[in-house]
């Protein structure tokens, strides 16, 4: 199996971050403070706990060169916390928001991050060295509803975002004085704050959980009605694929390589999708079990998705297009709301990373002998 260490921290977590050595893992045990714990002697021990924020936690992002934890809860605001000898030293950022604030994620320079929230809002967050402080510039007038998850470009400069509207968007984020020109590339170049770059609204349903692939060519969201869109050549005009399965829906997504990509979600055990040599992404099959379908390899595209979504379609008629559902459950015991990655800045390919979910579980997966799975990596 390819989980290969499961860790008990607490009833519930919300939301989870490994430090830069990955020897440290900070964690929300769904309460208004963040846990740091650091793994001595096969042993996990807590080594401090972040108290600042009034309400729940909602997102945690932990830096991995500058060392620094951000993090964004339904209080409405956000803290920088530096570590400061034996100490974390927090940095009130505000944000100027009057709903809850939901996720957050540091750019990959880390010289800024971007808060999404409950008032259809999303803030962009940079280091102003003359004041000394943390500013917010807000992108505003764009959503229709909450913004559920944040991703960065490799570029630095565009932030795609999903919404409970439905749609999933890409801004350009260039702040003059914070990112250099050369970051300004393909359609973000002659782009101002806050301009839109594309609207996708393949999604009917709440849309969660955006990641880019790690050359920023290919865009994967996931859908609450059971179905994955993966996006070529964000631009004017973008190739799109929808694959819709069976099972329950997702709630986040992360690249391991260019062709493979890991859902996570109500299912309770990581899904695989790939795509093969000419680009046409599939489901492959759960990560906690083998691969067990003997139907075609391809899975269902958008034009046969809304007749088959859930169980057989009238008439008995069998669609092996479809996966077919298997019992819930696995390693982890409830819903899986965080995926992170566990490889190194730099490198596009990682074979580990974490889950963690409602059950209070941080799961450790590593896909190294994962046979059927190396084509992809």
């Amino acid at each position: 199996m390819a989980a290969i260490a499961v860790h008990q921290f607490a009833q519930c977590i919300t939301c989870h971050a490994w430090s830069p050595e990955q020897s440290m893992i900070a964690l929300c045990p769904n309460n208004n403070e963040v846990h740091i714990y650091r793994l001595v002697d096969d042993k996990w021990e807590r080594l401090h706990v972040l108290q600042k924020h009034d309400q729940i936690v909602s997102g945690v992002d932990w830096s991995s060169r500058s060392n620094r934890i951000v993090t964004a809860s339904h209080d409405r605001n956000s803290y920088v916390w530096n570590l400061e000898g034996a100490e974390w030293v927090p940095t009130l950022v505000i944000l100027r928001l009057n709903r809850a604030a939901l996720c957050v994620r540091w750019s990959p320079r880390e010289n800024k991050f971007a808060v999404g929230s409950g008032a259809k809002t999303v803030c962009i967050c940079y280091y102003e060295q003359e004041n000394n402080w943390w500013v917010s510039k807000l992108i505003r007038k764009r959503h229709d509803s909450s913004v559920t998850s944040v991703a960065w470009h490799p570029n630095n400069i565009l932030l795609a975002t999903t919404s409970t509207d439905g749609k999933c968007r890409v801004f350009s984020t260039f702040i003059k004085g914070v990112d250099a020109k050369d970051f300004r590339a393909g359609p973000s170049s002659d782009s101002k704050f806050g301009e839109q770059i594309i609207q996708l609204d393949l999604s009917i349903s709440w849309a969660f959980g955006v990641k880019w692939s790690p050359s920023g060519n290919t865009l994967a969201y996931v859908g609450h009605n059971s179905m994955i869109y993966f996006v070529d050549d964000v631009g004017p005009s973008p190739l799109a694929q929808t694959v819709a399965f069976r099972d329950l829906p997702l709630r986040d997504v992360i690249f391991v390589s260019e062709r493979l990509v890991i859902g996570v979600g109500f299912d309770c055990n990581p899904m695989v999708f790939a795509a093969d040599e000419s680009g046409i992404w599939s489901f492959v099959r759960f990560l906690g079990e083998r691969k067990t379908s003997a139907g075609p390899k391809y899975g269902l595209q958008f034009s046969e998705a809304f007749g088959k979504l859930y169980g057989q379609p009238k008439h008995g008629v069998n669609h092996d297009g479809v996966e077919h559902s298997r019992s819930r459950g696995g390693i982890h015991e409830n819903c899986i709301n965080c995926i992170v990655s566990r490889g190194q800045p730099g490198i596009s390919t990682t074979k580990r990373f974490s889950t963690s979910g409602l059950d209070g579980r941080v799961v450790i997966w590593d896909l190294e002998n994962q046979a059927d799975l190396s084509e992809y990596l």
